[in-house]
């Protein structure tokens, strides 16, 4: 089964969270706001930063604020600084394991194209989508909605 983890789950949350108050915002004020305990917003938070994805001011009146608009941030990218590269097994290209049936396995490098495929679709989906209640993907792209043609309104010649 394919799973995010709740970090990256609280991270998604805590991104879109930002971009709503706009200005800095407190860890602490970020935590009461989503009911997520403060030291988990806080690591949700580092580890945003060194991702990139969150700017910290530090001070009296410091907090955090976005480092680029939602619709600038694929869901993919906050994987990755949550959770590291995207591999759906250890033999995928930029894995952070290695495989050590890969000189036997009959499947080796094929696992390529389906993890760059979900690496498309989650690369192809912004937070600020995630954050519009007009999002709906289509489940099933290659599927046509539209009916299909009778019988009867095709006519021989």
């Amino acid at each position: 089964m394919l799973r995010l983890s709740k970090l990256t789950d609280y991270a998604v949350v805590v991104l879109v969270r930002l971009s709503e108050e706009g200005g800095l915002q407190s860890s602490a004020g970020i935590a009461a706001a989503i009911g997520v305990p403060e030291p988990t917003v806080a690591k949700v938070l580092k580890i945003l930063g060194a991702g990139g994805l969150v700017l910290s001011h530090r001070g009296a009146r410091g907090g955090y604020r976005l480092g680029r608009p939602l619709s600038a941030i694929p869901i993919a990218d906050v994987i990755a600084a949550v959770d590291g590269p995207i591999a759906l097994t250890a033999c995928v290209e930029h894995s952070v394991t290695s495989c050590e049936a890969s000189g036997l396995c009959p499947v080796r490098g094929r696992w390529d194209a389906v993890n760059a495929a979900i690496l498309d679709a989650l690369s192809g989906i912004s937070l600020a989508e995630m954050r519009g209640r007009s999002f709906m993907p289509d489940p099933m792209p290659h599927i046509s909605t539209k009916p299909a043609p009778s019988s009867a309104a095709v006519t021989a010649e």
